[in-house]
C-alpha cells in the first residue's frame, strides 16, 4: 500500500489526520492512478492514409508500372500470362516493379483451379522449396496462391540473379499491380529472409489492386516477425474485380474452401474515400463490405484506375466523418473506426448481406474488439529490450558474490559450500535469470532465420555472459547433490547459447585475435563440470577398486583433461580464480600429482610445478 505513496512522493505525515481520511486519500489517488494507467485507445487510420496519399511513395511507384504497362506490348488476351519485371530509379530510390502480360482477369485465376490454394506440403513434394523458411514452429505449415507459385516459379533463375544483384540496395521499393502484385510479395518475403536481423533497413513491398496470396497460416507466420509484417502495403479499390473474387465469399464456386487472409498493411479505397487498416480480420470484413460497389464482370481492369484513384485523393484533405457520427455515444477508438469505415463507404445498406454483422454498428463493435486483441498481443509479444536492463541488475548482484568469494576459494567452491543468506539471495537472482533466457532462447529458436540470427549483438553478448556466470552455479548445485556427468543433463538453453556464440564467429562478427590476459569468466562455461569429472577420476584411481579397463580409462581421461586445461591458459581463456588455494582445480591438482607421481612430465605439470600459474594470475 505504502509503495504507492511513496512512488507519489507522500509520507504518513502529510497524510490527513484519521485513518478515515487517510484511507479515503489512499483510495482516491489509487483510483486516479490506475485511471492514468489505463492508456486511451484511439485508431489512427485515416492519419496513416492522409501521409501515405500525400506522400510520393505511392505515386512514384505507381507511376513506374504505368510507365512499365506503356512500354510492354500489348499481348494477344489468348497467349498464356506471364509476369515481367523492370528496375527503374526514382526519385525515392530504386524500384523494382511486376506487371502481367496480358493484363491478369480475374477468369484467368478462376480456370482450371488456379485460384485454389496449394499447401507448402505439396510444394515440398513438387521440389519448391524457396519459401519454406517461412514455417516456424508454432505455424509449421501454410498454403500460397497456386497461380502466383506457377508465375514466380518461371521466373525463379531471374529472380535469384535480381536478388543477389539488388537485395542489398537502400532505399529498394518492390511494387506490383493485379498478379505482379503477388510476385512482388513473395519476392520481398524472398529478399527479407536473406537480410540480417542488424540490418534495420529494409525493402519496402507495395502492390496495386493483388489478389491474397495466402491462408491463415502464411498470415500468422508473417505476423510472428513484425519487421516483416511492416513491410507490406497492399492498395486495393472497391472496384476491383480480383479483390472481389478473393473476398466476397470463403468459397469459390466449386464450393470449395478458399480460405485466404491478407498481411501488412491495407490501404482501402472507395469513391467516396480511402483509409488504412492493420488488422488483418477487420481488413478482410471491411473489403467484403465495399466489394458489393466492384465491378462484377470478372473482365480486365484498367490499368490505370489507381493512377487516378491517387491522384483524386492526393490533394484532398479529410475533415469529414465527425458529424456523421451523429449522436451516437462512442469512445476515441470506436470514433475513429466509424469514420474509417464510414470513409471508404461502408454503408448499412451494404452490410445488411452480412447477418452476421446486420448494421455499421454491429460491425464496428467487432472491428473495436479485434482492434483490442490486436494491440494486447502486441503488447505480449516477447520482446527482449524490455527486461534486459532488470537483467543486468541481477548480473550485477552475481559478480558483486564473485568479488566477495575471491578471499574463500572463488565463487564457484563457495556457492558450492557455503550455505549463506547471501547465497539465497544469489539463488534467487539466478533463478530470475534463467527464467529469463530460457525465454529469450525459446523465443529465438521459434525464429525460421538460421539458429541465433534473431538475437542481435547486445543480446547475444548479455547471453554469453549471463551463461559464463550463472552456468558454474548450476554445476555447483548439480555435483553438491552427489549427481555425475553433468553434460549429459546439460540444458538445451545453454548448449544454443553457446551454438550460436560458435556461428557469430565463424560468420566473422567477433574478433578472433589472441587474448594477452586472462578472462574475468571462464570462456567456458563447462570448465567446472571438467573439474569434477576430474577429480572423480582420481578418487576412483585412488581407491583402487576398478578394473584394469576402467583404470585405463579414468587415465586416458585425466590426461585429455590436462590438454584441455592447458589449451585455455595458452589462449588466457580461463580465469585466474581456478588457481586460488582453496579452488576444486587446486584440489583435484594436489590428488593428480600424487597419483602420477614426481617422474610424471607434461605441459601442465611443468605449468604448475614451477608455479608459473602465479604468473598468469
Amino acid at each position: 500500500m505504502w509503495s504507492l505513496f511513496s512512488l507519489l512522493g507522500l509520507h504518513s505525515n502529510s497524510l490527513p489526520t484519521g485513518s478515515a481520511s487517510s484511507l479515503m486519500l489512499f483510495q482516491a489517488i489509487e483510483a486516479r492512478a490506475e485511471k492514468m494507467n489505463q492508456a486511451t485507445m484511439f485508431s489512427s487510420g485515416l492519419e496513416l492514409a492522409n501521409l501515405l496519399l500525400s506522400s510520393d511513395l505511392l505515386h512514384h511507384s505507381w507511376a513506374a508500372i504505368e510507365e512499365f504497362y506503356r512500354e510492354t506490348p500489348s499481348d494477344d488476351p489468348t497467349s498464356p500470362l506471364s509476369v515481367k519485371y523492370k528496375i527503374q530509379q526514382s526519385p525515392i530510390g530504386t524500384i523494382i516493379s511486376f506487371i502481367s502480360s496480358p493484363p491478369c482477369t480475374a477468369q484467368y485465376l478462376q480456370e482450371e483451379g488456379r485460384d485454389l490454394l496449394v499447401s507448402s506440403e505439396q510444394l515440398m513434394r513438387e521440389n519448391f522449396t524457396v519459401f519454406q523458411f517461412v514455417s516456424t514452429k508454432v505455424n509449421p505449415t501454410f498454403s500460397l496462391l497456386r497461380a502466383a507459385v506457377t508465375l514466380f516459379s518461371s521466373l525463379q533463375d531471374q529472380l535469384s540473379f535480381l536478388r543477389t544483384q539488388y537485395g542489398n540496395i537502400r532505399p529498394l521499393i518492390v511494387t506490383g499491380h493485379s498478379i505482379g502484385g503477388c510476385i512482388a510479395t513473395l519476392f520481398t518475403l524472398w529478399l527479407l529472409e536473406a537480410i540480417s536481423p542488424k540490418d534495420t533497413k529494409r525493402p519496402v513491398c507495395i502492390t496495386f489492386g493483388s489478389p491474397l496470396i495466402g491462408d491463415t497460416g502464411l498470415q500468422q507466420a508473417i505476423s510472428e516477425r513484425p519487421t516483416w509484417n511492416s513491410s507490406f502495403l497492399h492498395v486495393s479499390s472497391s472496384k476491383d474485380p480480383i479483390q472481389k473474387l478473393f473476398a466476397a465469399s470463403p468459397q469459390n464456386g466449386r464450393g470449395i474452401e478458399l480460405g485466404y487472409k491478407p498481411f501488412g498493411t491495407f490501404l482501402l479505397c472507395s469513391e467516396s474515400g480511402f483509409a488504412c487498416f492493420e488488422e488483418p480480420e477487420s481488413t478482410l470484413d471491411l473489403m467484403v463490405a465495399i466489394s458489393s460497389d466492384g465491378v462484377g464482370n470478372g473482365g480486365p481492369l484498367q490499368s490505370f484506375c489507381y493512377g487516378e484513384i491517387l491522384k483524386t485523393f492526393k490533394c484532398g484533405v479529410i475533415c469529414r466523418g465527425v458529424s456523421k457520427v451523429g449522436g451516437r455515444d462512442l469512445s476515441p477508438l470506436q470514433t475513429g473506426l466509424f469514420i474509417q469505415a464510414e470513409g471508404i463507404n461502408v454503408k448499412a445498406t451494404q452490410l445488411q448481406q452480412q447477418p452476421k454483422n446486420g448494421d455499421i454498428d454491429s460491425l464496428i463493435a467487432k472491428m473495436e474488439k479485434i482492434t483490442k486483441d490486436l494491440v494486447a498481443r502486441k503488447r505480449n509479444v516477447f520482446d527482449p529490450t524490455k527486461k534486459l536492463n532488470d537483467m543486468k541488475i541481477n548480473m550485477t548482484y552475481l559478480e558483486w558474490y564473485k568479488k566477495r568469494s575471491v578471499p574463500h576459494g572463488g565463487y564457484y567452491d563457495v556457492f558450492k559450500s557455503k550455505e549463506s543468506t547471501t547465497r539465497e539471495e544469489i539463488v534467487k537472482r539466478k533463478r530470475i535469470l534463467t527464467q529469463y533466457w530460457v525465454k529469450m532462447v525459446k523465443e529465438a529458436e521459434k525464429m525460421p532465420q538460421e539458429g541465433g540470427k534473431f538475437f542481435l549483438v547486445k543480446w547475444l553478448y548479455g547471453g554469453t555472459n549471463y551463461r559464463r556466470m550463472v552456468e558454474p552455479l548450476d554445476i555447483a548445485e548439480f555435483y553438491k547433490k552427489g549427481n555425475k556427468d553433468y553434460l549429459a543433463r546439460r540444458s538445451d538453453h545453454y548448449k544454443l547459447l553457446e551454438k550460436w556464440v560458435e556461428d557469430d564467429k565463424s560468420n566473422g562478427n567477433q574478433s578472433n585475435e589472441e587474448r594477452n590476459r586472462a578472462c574475468s569468466l571462464t570462456e567456458d562455461s563447462c570448465f567446472w563440470a571438467y573439474v569434477e569429472e576430474a577429480m572423480i577420476s582420481c578418487k576412483l584411481l585412488r581407491n583402487g577398486e576398478t578394473s584394469p579397463e576402467v583404470k585405463e580409462s579414468q587415465r586416458e581421461n585425466l590426461v585429455k583433461f590436462e590438454n584441455y586445461v592447458m589449451d585455455l591458459v595458452r589462449k588466457y581463456a580461463v580465469s585466474t580464480e581456478i588457481f586460488l588455494k582453496q579452488s576444486s582445480f587446486m584440489q583435484w591438482w594436489e590428488d593428480y600429482k600424487e597419483i602420477k607421481g614426481a617422474s610424471y612430465h607434461s605441459s601442465l605439470t611443468d605449468f604448475m610445478s614451477n608455479c608459473k600459474y602465479k604468473q598468469y594470475a
